[in-house]
């Protein structure tokens, strides 16, 4: 039997605030981090990579709409930063209450002086744990601020094309800058998907070879994280849905171009989870079924031995009375017992009249079908 596989689920437990509470309070976990601020100024010819210790007197500096900023913070610890937001940038304090409440759905909102938008990163961390994390977006003209509340994430990609250049994601604005962001965590939902579909795969051919008890709980705990991912997809296309059909004056029509594409892969990762979890439950399924029909087999095998050695139970049994057809000390004949009992060569006989009861039964239930 194959070992038990430990699957490891990653438990959220999100604070609420209580019932009746004011709306926009900011909320700082006691366990939030440091923050970590990086500011990223870029061009077509120039990119520059900058940490900051914190963002006073930082929107009066970028005034240059020759350039395009990217801020970039992680970690929530830090209530004089989100204050700073609100006075300096002019950011409702609703919005400042989602981004650091991080059980949000995918979402976006079009405000006077900023857009806001919610996207859930999905990815597999080292110890093989699915991570659903959040990533917040401020856009302004030309200006995006992004909010994570820990240090891990699946975007360097992104970081590493900024960095050298290529493509449009220098010359395509903020908006541009947000949309190849979003892309790439749902780029990064196809990753994870496939991951889950070669294991589906090798526990589908576990169930041909050698099924056991391991493949319900490995498929099950796949199909625990399709649904999380289901949870995600579906809010995330209609995320983008709206962010198409909005008029923004701060996302471009060249970046809308590319935001359909996005929308088609949301669908595509819609359907794929959607398919790999009828295979998930297909799965589970034929392992009841394969375990249903073992045990089935061994039920059938049960009933053909039990059927074979009832007829010969009963004739010993019948045998096994001992009553005897004459009185051994009187030698009064009895006639209502057994006239056998003293029969020369009555064992050899009774052991041949067994043995070809259980030939018949054998042959009988061969010509049934009974041992195929």
């Amino acid at each position: 039997m194959a070992k038990l596989k430990k699957h490891k689920h990653k438990k959220h437990s999100f604070k609420l605030p209580k019932p009746g509470s004011s709306p926009g309070v900011v909320f700082i976990d006691e366990n939030s981090l440091i923050p970590h601020i990086n500011l990223y100024t870029y061009n077509e010819n120039y990119y520059e990579v900058k940490q900051l210790e914190n963002l006073e007197g930082l929107r009066e500096q970028l005034v240059d709409a020759e350039y395009n900023y990217w801020i970039e913070i992680k970690g929530f610890n830090s209530f004089n930063m989100f204050e700073t937001l609100n006075t300096d940038w002019g950011i409702n304090k609703l919005v400042l209450e989602d981004i650091t409440r991080t059980y949000q759905r995918p979402q976006y909102e079009v405000y006077n002086s900023h857009d806001f938008a919610v996207s859930r990163m999905l990815f597999i961390d080292e110890e093989n744990v699915l991570q659903n994390e959040q990533l917040s977006f401020i856009l302004t003209s030309n200006v995006l601020i992004t909010f994570q509340d820990k240090y891990e994430d699946c975007l360097d990609a992104v970081r590493n094309r900024l960095e050298g250049g290529k493509g449009n994601i220098r010359i395509g604005g903020s908006s541009y800058l947000m949309y190849a962001l979003m892309d790439l965590i749902i780029d990064e939902y196809f990753s994870v998907l496939g991951i889950w579909s070669e294991e589906l795969d090798n526990i589908e051919d576990r169930l041909f070879e050698k099924p056991d008890r391991t493949i319900m709980f490995d498929t099950q705990a796949i199909k625990r994280n399709l649904i999380t991912l289901r949870r995600v997809t579906w809010p995330e296309r209609d995320k983008m849905n709206d962010i198409l059909r909005t008029e923004s004056k701060f996302i471009t029509e060249t970046t809308k171009v590319y935001l359909r594409d996005a929308y088609d892969h949301c669908v595509q990762t819609i359907d794929m989870v959607e398919s790999l979890k009828e295979i998930s439950a297909s799965n589970i399924d034929m392992y009841l079924s394969i375990i249903s029909n073992r045990m089935n087999e061994i039920m059938k095998v049960l009933t053909i031995i039990s059927s074979i050695f009832i007829p010969l139970t009963f004739i010993a049994g019948i045998y096994g009375m001992n009553f005897s057809r004459e009185d051994p000390v009187t030698g009064k004949v009895l006639p209502q017992n057994m006239p056998e009992l003293y029969q020369e060569h009555g064992y050899l006989y009774t052991m041949i009249v067994m043995g070809l009861i259980a030939v018949l039964q054998v042959i009988y239930f061969w010509r049934k079908g009974w041992f195929k």
